[in-house]
């Protein structure tokens, strides 16, 4: 049996890569201009190697009942590791995918393929532009992973964005999103504050070291009108490897404190992360 290869691309928004993981057998890394963007294991979709995803994937498992099929709208495609694993861990989901950048999609699609019966759409389109077309209340899930090389983008950041979520989503939706930041904070507590004006309940999840202020890292923010089981979603982001903690409530609007809501003409992208600052995990 031949060994994989890592597998090069120009896309329409950068340089791809699909490089083997020497530790599992048909596990694959996806680099984008040489930042880590998605991880997937073909023989275990279930298996979330990035820290973040991880995170992503405990709100997903607490939602609802426990394998109880979900509409879920992804913002951003990357490897579609998540839509993968919805595919196995709520079988029956309907699932669409935006992403931006086609050739990316069909990178992905030709080198790590959808298994058949997935339930998996995938529109190459701007995220915000399908997502003020779609359908109001057709969706329980938005999932927003959209990074323009390693930031996000500025039209996705905003008080018209974040509303046209809220209409997306089913009275008892989540949003989530995958978002990343440093001390002070500035972008991080402005997107909580825009998302504060939509959404009645708010979470966010993130290491203990990327609050405190030591390092630049992701945070996944939470969103919805009715609240979410703190209780188990603690529970599980402390079992992992890298444990992170889940603000809410008092903790949470302390943290935001006087950031504003951005108004659509004063948005701009996430902050720039300092170089190596997105490593693999």
């Amino acid at each position: 049996m031949t060994e994989p290869i890592p597998v090069s691309r120009t896309t329409d928004f950068g340089f791809a890569k699909l490089m083997p993981d020497v530790d599992r057998k048909r596990a694959w890394l996806l680099t984008v201009d040489g930042a880590p963007q998605s991880y997937v294991d073909l023989d275990e979709p279930d298996h979330l190697e990035f820290e973040y995803a991880r995170r992503l994937g405990h709100v997903l498992d607490i939602l609802g009942e426990p394998g109880q099929p979900l509409d879920v709208l992804h913002l951003g495609g990357g490897a579609l590791t998540l839509p993968r694993y919805l595919a196995v861990t709520r079988p029956g989901s309907r699932q669409d995918v935006v992403e931006a950048d086609r050739g990316l999609l069909e990178l992905v699609v030709e080198e790590l393929p959808l298994p058949e019966g997935a339930g998996v759409s995938l529109h190459p389109a701007d995220a915000r532009a399908w997502l003020e077309a779609a359908p109001a209340d057709s969706a329980d899930v938005i999932v927003a992973d959209v990074f323009g090389g390693s930031r996000v983008p500025a039209h996705l950041t905003c008080l018209g964005y974040a509303r046209e979520a809220g209409r997306v989503l089913r009275g008892d939706g989540v949003y989530l999103a995958n978002l990343a930041d440093s001390a002070p904070f500035g972008f991080l507590r402005s997107q909580l504050a825009t998302f504060a004006e939509e959404f009645e309940e708010l979470v966010l999840i993130a290491e203990p070291a990327v609050l405190r202020g030591r390092r630049f890292g992701n945070a996944v923010l939470v969103a919805s009108h009715q609240p979410v089981d703190i209780g188990a979603l603690a529970r599980r982001t402390a079992a992992d490897a890298f444990p992170a903690r889940v603000e809410h409530g008092a903790g949470l609007r302390e943290f935001i404190g006087s950031a504003r809501p951005v108004r659509d003409e004063d948005a701009v992208p996430s902050p720039e992360p300092p170089d190596g600052a997105f490593g693999i995990g």
